[in-house]
């Protein structure tokens, strides 16, 4: 004991840019350095103890933390100090009836007692924290906002008793990278405040009924894998359209496996996926943005590109390059085909361009439009992710955005469709 007591008195460095012990300079222009396993405190070699400690790899001790351990194994300490307080509880409600118990137990003594033990007999929602957020469903513009404002009282994740919390949506069944949004990473805090709104594109009346909104709150790790705190899930037919409503919700360590992990995605994440009941090859494709309007000033139609969502990853990255096909069926020459620009990385494209076809409209009802969504790869063929096709052939939404388009010139008309997965020929 006083020899531990002497190398702490005589410690010469700060444990970051110094070896905690002898103070010589660590880093590229300096000595090699080791973290210790205990103190977290930066070393010299010379300074730490290598030791296995019945591990796969070895790990390092610096010596004042070497010197701890040994006193701990001597000394029995580690034994005592792991031995659970044996302390009687406070009587259940139910047992004040009876006279003779109460005055047999120390009172002053129990308090204390009875507020430590509280916590650990609901551990799963009293210490990991409470998340305040709001989410809002726009029919019109068919998206779904969700506000994170701030968490309180977040578990401790990191050596120094705080957290650097994110927050992290998935909408449920569904592909994890697809529809993965998060918040940014506030550091060092156990009551972080992001007051930040994320919004998802594309959502229907149709997948209101039948998503789920699953937040959860996590630890970002710098040199490390992300760590989970907690979460909380929303099922999207409580809200109601165009109404925000405001949630503050204990989160809760819910056991996250529904089914095995599938490929294409990172860190496990696909474990969250649930079963998808129906369409679930349609779900799998994605979503298109298209605006159509006849210009009766140009003479022709305006078809716009707007976005995509949710699209299928096509790459081994778990991403797609995508890019968008136009195509006036029957065959006009080349001026019947255009094509978008490339977006690298992404299943959430923003396009955002508009292409003019300079056709009579009495020509119009007999043509068609296929659209076709693609990812680019470089030295072989495209790979085909989806597409649809409108006019007065189609069926369902595709149908009816096209009648409108027919119907009502010089009026923008912007429609949601769903991508199928049929059989294409390589793209151009």
């Amino acid at each position: 004991m006083s020899r531990l007591e002497d190398m702490r008195r005589s410690v010469l460095g700060d444990g970051v840019n110094r070896c905690i012990l002898c103070g010589e300079q660590l880093g590229p222009r300096g000595s090699a350095c080791v973290v210790c396993e205990d103190c977290k405190k930066n070393v010299c070699t010379k300074c730490g103890v290598e030791t296995t400690n019945s591990r796969p790899h070895a790990i390092w001790l610096c010596k004042i933390c070497s010197e701890q351990r040994e006193v701990w194994k001597r000394s029995g300490a580690w034994f005592f100090k792991g031995l659970p307080k044996q302390v009687l509880p406070q009587p259940m409600p139910v047992s004040k009836n009876k006279g003779p118990q109460p005055p047999s137990e120390p009172g002053p003594s129990e308090l204390p007692t009875q507020d430590q033990k509280l916590p650990s007999r609901a551990p799963t929602r009293a210490t990991l924290g409470a998340l305040e957020f709001s989410l809002l469903y726009d029919q019109e513009n068919s998206s779904l906002h969700c506000t994170l404002i701030k968490a309180k009282g977040l578990k401790p994740m990191d050596s120094n008793g705080l957290a650097d919390p994110y927050v992290k949506l998935h909408l449920l069944p569904g592909a994890s990278k697809s529809n993965k949004l998060r918040t940014k990473t506030l550091r060092n805090t156990r009551n972080p405040v992001w007051n930040e709104t994320l919004v998802y594109h594309g959502i229907t009346d149709e997948d209101m009924q039948r998503k789920t909104l699953r937040i959860s709150v996590c630890d970002e790790d710098k040199f490390g894998h992300n760590e989970f705190i907690g979460e909380t899930r929303v099922s999207l037919k409580k809200l109601k359209a165009n109404q925000k409503k405001n949630f503050n919700i204990c989160l809760e360590r819910v056991i996250p496996m529904k089914r095995a992990g599938t490929t294409g995605s990172s860190r496990g994440m696909a474990l969250y996926e649930e079963e998808v009941d129906r369409g679930g090859d349609i779900e799998e494709r994605g979503k298109i943005l298209v605006s159509l309007m006849y210009s009766t000033q140009q003479g022709g139609l305006i078809v716009g590109i707007v976005r995509c969502v949710h699209l299928a990853a096509m790459d081994a990255n778990g991403y797609s390059d995508p890019f968008v096909k136009l195509w006036l069926k029957p065959d006009m020459g080349k001026k019947a085909k255009h094509k978008t620009q490339i977006k690298k990385k992404t299943l959430n494209p923003e396009f955002n361009e508009e292409f003019f076809y300079d056709i009579k409209h009495s020509d119009l009802a007999k043509k068609s439009l296929d659209i076709s969504v693609w990812d680019y790869d470089i030295g072989k063929s495209n790979d085909y992710i989806g597409g649809c096709q409108l006019g007065i052939t189609a069926k369902g939404e595709r149908l009816k955005h096209w009648y409108e388009c027919l119907k009502n010139k010089d009026k923008k008309i912007e429609r949601w469709h769903t991508l199928q997965n049929e059989n294409h020929v390589a793209s151009d």
